[in-house]
């Protein structure tokens, strides 16, 4: 039974005295939320590491291949219609919600059915446990979908934060529990599945909407369609995101993808953090001012520039102390990731500049173009692990991040600018001081690797963080615009503290 006011979890209303208010404490709340799952992450893969073998987590990773690539459908981008829709009723939402159920049960049939597959492509029996183990993830992930959603809409993101870290902090804690027990991969199929569970309980308690009888609803064509082309993109994304781990879980085993997917996902872990909220920022602010090139031009350039300070020394740090790291969180066992790493970290240097020319292309309404760039850059990296895959994991990520670096990062910077009021040379103007601090970072690494060579690496890595800061911090203050770029870091702090939206700042790129 639906609620008797159903659309009062809908309704926008409260949103239009108070926007700026609840923008902060909301930013502020997913933050929180953010941080604290970004413990219990990496707290979780450090401590599964070392309770489960590397074979374990490549056998997982097998069976993710295609349940990430089926988990894209579950949503089919109608969470983001719910979201950014101007008006929406209550028929719209209930029909969306049985849409995306029934989509959630199809995809758990499929995974259970598709199993037997996966064990005959991959010749690893192991398999089909795991992927019926993960099927049943689905079908909460489909009640899920909708009641996520309406609580983003209503920006009640302190419901949210409670929601997420709460369900993470359950599927970790049972996950470690059955690998203590020996679990070996059952504790990471029980910490998907337990995370999913968790949610679907969480926002169903958070959210009170109930959905109407299955019935149609007017103007849900164009809602579908929106959709359409937001899983389009996702779809052909996938498969530039995981032909890497396919390729090497076929021709050399689990043991190496176990160590590709390690490496990979610690990787990410800080990436993440930064990229994300700044994004969630980022999109609705160019969108205000898309009329204004000028200003346009001056906020993008203004947010690059300061993510490149905060990713391009975290490069230096993730590459020049690849073995620190490993060793310090995982252990011994997980050597043989420390080159993959290594190498993977080098793409940092271009992925902060290709995550944000989507903020481009989504606040200039250039989707269409998003797409085409999406078919493009796919071709591109599958390319890329065809041409390393013969020299292993290691081989892959070489070449993943020597593509990215010489052709596909200057021709999704031409691609982007090719309308708007960003210039291909913006970029690299914005970027050359963030790099030049990363160098002078990475050189105040090398001395401490040369003059104070300790057998430790967790004393290694406690000495690396602050000695490359140090380093990239009087590299930009020997600069005039290094010097420039902290005095409008620390102004820009202060106006997010004050609540202020970044738009209304004035500092001046580097560019």
């Amino acid at each position: 039974m639906a609620p008797s006011n159903p659309d009062a979890y809908i309704s926008t209303e409260h949103l239009e005295h108070d926007l700026e208010g609840q923008s902060v404490r909301g930013g502020t709340l997913t933050a929180l939320a953010q941080i604290l799952k970004s413990l219990l992450e990496m707290g979780s893969t450090f401590l599964l590491a070392r309770l489960i073998s590397p074979e374990d987590f490549g056998l997982f990773g097998m069976v993710i291949i295609v349940t990430g690539f089926l988990t894209m459908f579950k949503d089919l981008g109608l969470a983001m219609a719910t979201i950014q829709r101007e008006e929406i009723t209550h028929a719209q939402v209930s029909a969306l919600f049985w849409i995306n159920l029934l989509l959630g049960a199809l995809i758990s049939l499929v995974t259970a059915g598709s199993s037997w597959v996966l064990a005959w492509v991959f010749d690893e029996p192991r398999l089909v446990p795991i992927a019926l183990g993960l099927a049943g993830a689905f079908f909460f992930g489909g009640l899920t979908v909708q009641h996520e959603a309406l609580l983003r809409r209503q920006m009640r993101f302190g419901r949210l934060a409670a929601v997420e870290v709460t369900a993470m902090a359950i599927s970790v804690g049972l996950a470690v529990a059955v690998a203590l027990a020996g679990g070996g991969y059952w504790a990471l199929v029980v910490n998907s599945v337990a995370l999913a569970v968790a949610s679907c309980l969480g926002v169903w308690i958070a959210c009170g909407w109930r959905p109407a009888r299955p019935a149609r609803a007017e103007g849900l064509r164009s809602m579908l369609a929106f959709g359409a082309d937001m899983t389009g993109f996702n779809f052909v994304n996938y498969f530039a995101r995981n032909f890497d781990d396919f390729l090497i879980g076929r021709f050399h085993g689990a043991a190496q993808l176990g160590f590709y997917q390690m490496a990979y996902k610690i990787l990410m872990i800080p990436l993440r953090q930064i990229n994300h909220p700044v994004g969630q920022i980022a999109i609705p602010a160019l969108s205000r001012v898309v009329s204004d090139p000028v200003r346009y031009r001056q906020m993008y350039l203004r947010v690059l520039e300061k993510l490149l300070l905060v990713t391009m020394p975290l490069g230096a740090i993730l590459v020049a102390g690849a073995d620190w790291i490993i060793l310090s969180v995982l252990g011994d066992a997980w050597a043989p990731a420390i080159p993959i790493f290594a190498a993977l970290g080098l793409s940092i240097f271009t992925q902060t500049i290709g995550n944000t020319t989507g903020w481009l292309f989504v606040s200039q309404d250039r989707t269409r173009e998003l797409l085409h760039w999406g078919l493009l850059s796919s071709g591109l990296v599958a390319i890329s692990f065809a041409l390393g895959i013969y020299w292993g994991a290691l081989g892959v990520a070489i070449a993943y991040t020597a593509l990215g670096i010489v052709l596909r990062t200057p021709l999704l910077l031409w691609f982007v600018t090719r309308r708007g009021p960003i210039q291909m040379g913006d970029f690299y103007r914005t970027a050359f001081i963030p790099f030049i601090a990363a160098l002078g970072g990475a050189t105040a690494m090398l001395a401490l690797r040369i003059y104070l060579p300790l057998n430790s690496p967790v004393a290694m890595f406690a000495l690396a963080v602050p000695t490359c800061l140090i380093g990239a911090l009087l590299t930009l203050a020997s600069l005039p615009k290094g010097r420039l770029a902290m005095r409008d870091l620390i102004a820009l702090v202060g106006y997010l503290r004050a609540g202020r939206d970044i738009s209304e700042s004035t500092g001046e790129p580097l560019s």
